[in-house]
């Protein structure tokens, strides 16, 4: 697969603002995707990792709700860290790359917006099985 840490990106969520607070809003246009399952990860412990796999298909977008976190991604080539820490800006992972999440910070929430529903053999979750899936 050909996609890279460079075809991963931040994109902005619209934001309503106004006295009463702020409202964001993802809805058709703002995630290049149909939202077919939603799941979110909290009371994550600081020292703790989630991710540590890749998806074949998959398309996600992670918000981070509340808090901070770190999104570390590899394309078998290249790699980037990202921080994610502002709620109305969510981080897009494209198919065919390696990502895990650390340095929760406390009280962190991670929404996880997915491409797909649950499907264990969209998964690859050794690395060297990840780095011959890129070859292909």
């Amino acid at each position: 697969m050909k996609t890279s840490v460079n075809d991963v990106k931040i994109i902005e969520v619209p934001t309503v603002s106004d006295t009463r607070g702020k409202l964001a809003v993802v809805e058709k246009d703002c995630i290049p995707f149909a939202v077919k399952r939603v799941y979110y990860l909290y009371d994550v412990p600081s020292d703790s990792y989630r991710g540590g796999h890749a998806h074949k298909n998959l398309y996600q977008f992670l918000i981070p709700l509340s808090g901070s976190f770190e999104v570390h991604l590899k394309d078998g080539e290249n790699e980037r860290k990202i921080t994610l820490n502002k709620p109305n800006k969510g981080l897009l992972i494209v198919p065919g790359i390696w990502r895990e999440i650390d340095n929760f910070s406390s009280g962190s929430v991670c929404l996880v917006l997915a491409s797909n529903e649950y499907d264990e053999s969209d998964y690859i979750r050794a690395y060297k099985d990840f780095e011959l899936f890129k070859r292909t």
